[in-house]
């Protein structure tokens, strides 16, 4: 299993059949109904695209923005454009960079070089600015945390305006104007617009007209949007709508360009290909240093040298995806064997400021924690973050900020410098509030199903009936469904061994499934095994042939259902709160302690590097004998504390070594026995 806990939510029936009634499928409307909703009324508001845009002068302090902006396009000023090296900054620069300059403006773009300056306002970029003949900087995507650096605007006589949709400091920037939506002054009723959001509010108060903004610049509202993960709701529904109608019909070479270049039909585009195909190969050209190819794609109006652009960009990403392997690969080899970390803290001198943030994220997925990535340069460091399970980044930042140089981002992204003393100290205090962030028992990895389905409404008209549910992203996300008892007819490897196609079975049905980044030893499986699949539901596409096919997010034996149970006993054991029942549950016979030991005796090798479920299925398989997971972990803790092998655990793997030469072992001299004994007939 992928996931320690299924998160299986139950269609209210009344809820169902009212939304049935209304004119929803049976199948959206058991996802409905599971994510709380249970009326047609209730069902508009959450799937509505055409919400009202609020009046950007709602913001507090776009007036003075607006007017500020307004002055110097009148009188003729330089302004620059100041973004962030992401989609969402790329997007928010082009857009109101094209914007102003439509309205006759002078208007230079400036985005950091993430190597050499880092994120955000900085005095190399403010001087360079100021030689120009700047006289007004407009930050979009960043800004919020620039205290210094408006003083330094204010010292050469450059006004500033910030935009930006960060989380707040106490202190905000001495500036003619600070635009954003987080201001814990202001009025503005949807906090979670990105970067480029803010920017089109600007660019609305300046034109007097929202839907005319939109109307030509939806498209890059859009990607910077779904990049940058905002929640779907609201005035950023609209947002995706209508920037997927744009980008379905682009004006815009470079766009074109690009999906014509990494086979993204226009007239299938939405926001998932946008965030695994277009959003990756824009953030290239930032991550590795070429953030002028970006920019160049937004505002390009030649269809050759958009393709140059286009191309250029593919060939980054691939670059990138070389590095991020490469960085990746140093930092597991970094990790203490053995332990289960409760935060990630690594250093090093040779890491690509531009990847680690990427690998900082599997990181966070792979081993259930937050992670820090620092990337030294003599005796200081910029380091990427990224949460796992709720902690958040922001305010554990806040708290050891007397630690830090600088820091900022969102609970779940951040960055900040540090000098190279202060990590060692920075580890332990991260690590502490980590510790006691994760108090509870449970494992670390969830997953979230909208309900489990029957075969029958696994059909290709089920499936389409879902698409009133898209724009799907952040806050309604794509529907993920589980069905259980399903028997595994046959297992296809393809992707050059990256990847499986399963046939599945259940009754008179069979189903086609991928299953992305597995195989059938990570995942545990053999044909003719039993099992329950969460998946997200698709169409698939061959030929003109349509068919149904099920995208594999996790699977797990049909009896695994009692596992979490099963394994609160474990728990109860090696935290010494075990119960009567606790320890009747665990105490194994003699039968099964001798399952366990031959098997482990019939593998060839001396070492055996397993995760726990997939151990147990394997003795199963191997023996034809019942084994539950909590019990096997007992077993094996039994033949530790008698000396027959050594355990310890390296991330989600249990690695086993037989003690060599030893023969026979009296199993009663096991302290782990004992205790269950002791307990169970007390």
């Amino acid at each position: 299993m992928k996931y320690g806990i299924w998160n299986v939510a139950e269609p209210e029936m009344g809820a169902v059949n009212a939304l049935v009634s209304s004119g929803y499928s049976p199948l959206t409307s058991m996802i409905l109904s599971s994510r709380g909703i249970g009326s047609q009324q209730e069902a508009r508001n959450y799937l509505s695209c055409d919400a009202p845009m609020p009046d950007p002068f709602l913001m507090t302090d776009m007036a003075l923005a607006a007017g500020r902006v307004g002055l110097a396009l009148a009188n003729g000023e330089k302004i620059a454009v100041f973004g962030d090296y992401d989609v969402d900054g790329i997007t928010a620069t082009c857009l109101l960079t094209s914007f102003l300059r439509r309205q006759g403006g002078d208007v230079v773009s400036y985005i950091p070089g993430r190597l050499e300056e880092g994120y955000g306002l900085n005095p190399i970029a403010i001087r360079q600015l100021h030689s120009e003949g700047v006289k007004l900087i407009i930050t979009v995507d960043c800004g919020i945390t620039a205290v210094a650096e408006a003083e330094m605007c204010r010292e050469l006589g450059i006004d500033l305006v910030i935009t930006d949709h960060h989380e707040c400091k106490e202190v905000l920037p001495s500036a003619v104007a600070v635009v954003d939506p987080h201001r814990p002054d202001g009025g503005y009723p949807h906090k979670n617009l990105s970067g480029v959001g803010v920017a089109f509010k600007l660019a609305a108060a300046l034109c007097g007209s929202q839907e005319e903004v939109l109307a030509e610049y939806a498209d890059m509202v859009c990607l910077g949007t779904v990049a940058d993960v905002m929640l779907l709701q609201g005035e950023n529904r609209v947002f995706v709508v209508r920037g997927l109608e744009l980008l379905r019909n682009t004006r815009r070479p470079g766009i074109a360009a690009l999906m014509n270049e990494c086979g993204c039909a226009p007239e299938s585009v939405n926001a998932a290909s946008i965030g695994f195909m277009l959003a990756p190969r824009i953030n290239a050209a930032g991550r590795m240093g070429q953030i002028e190819l970006a920019i160049e794609l937004f505002l390009t109006d030649d269809p050759h040298r958009a393709a140059e652009v286009a191309r250029a960009l593919c060939e980054l990403n691939r670059s990138r995806q070389a590095v991020e392997s490469e960085i990746y690969d140093q930092a597991i080899a970094m990790l203490p064997a053995g332990q289960v970390p409760d935060a990630i803290v690594l250093a090093d001198e040779s890491w690509h400021q531009g990847v680690v943030g990427i690998v900082a994220s599997r990181i966070a997925e792979e081993f259930c924690c937050p992670t820090f990535l620092i990337c030294l340069d003599g005796e200081h460091g910029k380091a990427s973050s990224r949460s796992h399970g709720g902690f958040n980044l922001f305010a554990s930042l806040t708290t050891l900020s007397p630690l830090l140089e600088s820091y900022g981002g969102h609970e779940l992204a951040a960055g900040f410098t540090i000098t190279r003393g202060n990590i060692p100290e920075f580890r332990r205090q991260i690590s502490q509030l980590a510790a006691g962030f994760y108090t509870d028992d449970t494992p670390r990895t969830s997953l979230d199903i909208d309900c489990a389905i029957q075969p029958e409404m696994l059909t290709i008209g089920g499936i389409e009936s879902l698409n009133v549910l898209e724009p799907c992203g952040s806050g309604c996300p794509k529907p993920v469904l589980m069905m259980q008892g399903l028997t595994i007819e046959r297992i296809s490897i393809v992707g050059s061994g990256r990847h499986m196609r399963l046939r599945l079975r259940r009754g008179r049905m069979g189903f086609n499934a991928i299953y992305f980044s597995a195989s059938p030893e990570s995942a545990s499986i053999a044909m003719g095994d039993l099992v329950d699949i969460a998946f997200v539901p698709q169409i698939n596409e061959f030929r003109g042939e349509r068919s149904v096919q099920m995208n594999v997010l996790d699977i797990r034996p049909s009896c695994s259902a009692q596992v979490s149970t099963e394994m609160s006993h474990y728990l109860a054991l090696q935290k010494n709160r075990l119960t009567t029942q606790d320890a009747a549950a665990l105490y194994p016979s003699r039968n099964t302690l001798a399952t366990v030991w031959r098997y482990l005796a019939s593998v060839p090798a001396p070492r055996i590097q397993e995760s726990p479920i997939c151990l147990c299925r394997k003795i199963v398989r191997w023996s034809g004998a019942p084994l539950g997971l909590a019990q096997m972990m007992v077993c094996l803790d039994i033949f530790r504390d008698v000396g027959l092998l050594q355990t310890h655990r390296h991330h989600k793997q249990l690695i086993l070594t037989l003690t060599p030469g030893t023969k026979k072992a009296d199993l009663n001299d096991s302290t782990t026995l004992q205790q269950l004994l002791r307990v169970k007939e007390s």
